[in-house]
């Protein structure tokens, strides 16, 4: 008599899980790093995502990149098109990164008409300290000429100080 009771509360039990869909994935995490580019004196997050076939055309994909700096994060937004593969987000420039410090990224994918499909939460540690930067940029102008501000009177380059 138990194992009458036991099947039907096993089958209701499976059917009720199998009802409850798992959240989907419209976009995943293909690649995030810091760049560097000591010619020009920037840095900067790219973020390179990965479109899901299931991700709706006209979507939008809004990243926030915690500010090495402080204050807000900085906010990077992306419209997907139909025949996008992948996802291209750069911040705008940044300032004080440090080696090892885990920096947040925030990646939501909104519908056109501005719904939540997906929220991505991770982080970004560099391997690279913003010192190791110039000052200024290294060249000028579409000939690449040496920038005297970016130089000590010796000819060695003038780097970034540490932050705070």
């Amino acid at each position: 008599m138990k194992r009458l009771v036991i099947i039907p509360a096993l089958l209701a039990g499976l059917l009720l899980s199998a009802c409850q869909r798992e959240p989907e994935d419209y976009i995943t995490i293909k690649g995030k790093v810091f760049i560097f580019n000591i010619r020009v004196a920037r840095a900067f997050y790219m973020l390179t995502l990965n479109r899901l076939p299931t991700t709706p055309d006209d979507a939008v994909v809004v990243a926030e990149f915690e500010d090495p700096a402080g204050g807000p994060p900085l906010i990077k937004e992306q419209k997907v098109f139909p025949k996008m593969t992948r996802i291209d987000l750069q911040s705008p420039d940044v300032n004080c990164v440090v080696t090892g410090k885990a920096y947040k990224i925030k990646i939501t994918l909104k519908s056109a008409d501005g719904e939540e499909l997906q929220t991505i939460d991770t982080t970004l540690n560099s391997t690279l300290d913003a010192t190791m930067l110039p000052e200024k940029a290294l060249v000028l102008g579409a000939k690449y000429d040496r920038n005297p501000e970016a130089f000590n009177p010796d000819g060695s380059i003038k780097f970034r100080k540490k932050c705070g």
